[in-house]
């Protein structure tokens, strides 16, 4: 009888944290929807950034640009030490478990100390000065230990089982990794870098002080831009465009949406197609 009504209650709290969750979501979609929709216009699309067309394409442009460059930068990093802790270490290894110990503290430290070490070190120290790059080298630092914990754990899901079968009919270690274990762990990893790109796109702290606030369409790496959620803080904190703001808001809502809905569609296909885990 007890065990019944402690299952009944932990089912009423899920249920209850289940609706709570929803709503929030729900009302902060619905929230900026209603404040950012009457303030979409054409205007807002144009190539030139000015004081009285606060246009938000130059800096969707370089959300992309900077996505791009940061996930180039970190993905490779962070994927092979993943490979590496996972498949050639040895295990109880010291080395090991530092690099471990040192990503779940990177992970943890706040985006604007990112932001202070990027504009000491890149900006500053390196000479990039506010740039693309200085902001995508910036924030590859920042995600690379949340795409390594994905690949790790995605690479640890794949059964030993599947290693020894390969091992037994003639693979090599490094075959056996790139034709048998990385295509298993294939959608873990894309959901490591999903979110990681969500990261990137919703990043204010660390690319103000790295690639700066210029509102226009970055030439090269080393000119300095802002990206969407950059461009919304200006707006907002400049108080002038308050509604251009939560218009940039509304796109930046559609852009992550869009991000995550086509990579589990990807995720989705490849596992319909490979049987993968």
């Amino acid at each position: 009888m007890k065990n019944k009504l402690s299952e009944n209650i932990l089912k009423i709290i899920t249920i209850g944290a289940a609706i709570i969750t929803i709503s929030v979501l729900l009302f902060i979609i619905i929230f900026i929807l209603s404040k950012g929709i009457p303030y979409l216009k054409p205007s807002l699309f144009s190539l030139d950034y000015n004081s009285e067309n606060v246009s938000l394409l130059p800096a969707l442009i370089t959300t992309v640009a900077v996505t791009v460059l940061s996930l180039i930068i970190a993905a490779p990093v962070s994927i092979f030490a993943a490979i590496w802790l996972c498949e050639y270490a040895k295990r109880g290894n010291k080395l090991v478990k530092l690099v471990r110990i040192t990503a779940e503290t990177l992970s943890g430290i706040p985006s604007i100390v990112y932001g202070l070490f990027g504009m000491l070190f890149f900006v500053s120290f390196l000479g990039w000065g506010y740039s693309l790059l200085a902001g995508a080298f910036t924030l590859s630092v920042m995600i690379l230990p949340l795409i390594l914990r994905a690949t790790e754990e995605a690479l640890t899901a794949v059964p030993d089982s599947w290693r020894e079968g390969s091992f037994g009919l003639g693979a090599g270690k490094l075959r056996t990794v790139m034709r048998i274990i990385l295509p298993a762990a294939a959608p873990g990893i894309f959901s490591g870098i999903i979110l990681a790109v969500g990261r990137i796109v919703g990043e204010s702290a660390a690319l103000i002080y790295t690639a700066g606030s210029v509102a226009q369409i970055p030439e090269n790496v080393f000119d300095s831009a802002r990206t969407l959620s950059v461009h919304m803080y200006a707006l907002s904190s400049e108080g002038l465009h308050v509604g251009e703001g939560y218009a940039t808001a509304v796109i930046l809502l559609i852009v992550v949406v869009l991000i995550t809905m086509s990579a589990s569609a990807a995720i989705a296909k490849k596992v319909g197609r490979g049987g993968n885990v």
